[in-house]
């Protein structure tokens, strides 16, 4: 039985779901899984200047595709930053 890291299975998860594209800003605690999908995957990494914008990439990327759009920030500092984003997202798509 193969043993795996977190940062292995999250990566292994994301092919399996046929991801091709994450769109993120590298950092602090997300560092693992960053060398884990560059060493193990052929997912794109899109690489934005803020971590909101990730969240306007991968939901464009997803309308415009139908494909499931991911979105890897750190976690350091993120969650006031992507809430204002991501509710509205979360809102118009439960009505």
């Amino acid at each position: 039985m193969e043993m795996l890291s977190g940062a292995d299975m999250i990566v292994r998860s994301m092919i399996d779901q046929g991801v091709k594209h994450i769109f993120g800003y590298p950092g602090g605690s997300v560092l693992d899984i960053y060398d884990a999908l560059h060493e193990k995957s052929d997912i794109e990494h899109v690489l934005v200047r803020h971590e909101q914008a990730a969240v306007h990439m991968a939901d464009g990327y997803a309308r415009a595709t139908g494909d499931v759009g991911v979105v890897l920030v750190t976690s350091d500092r993120v969650q006031p930053m992507l809430l204002p984003v991501l509710l509205p997202l979360i809102w118009t798509r439960s009505h």
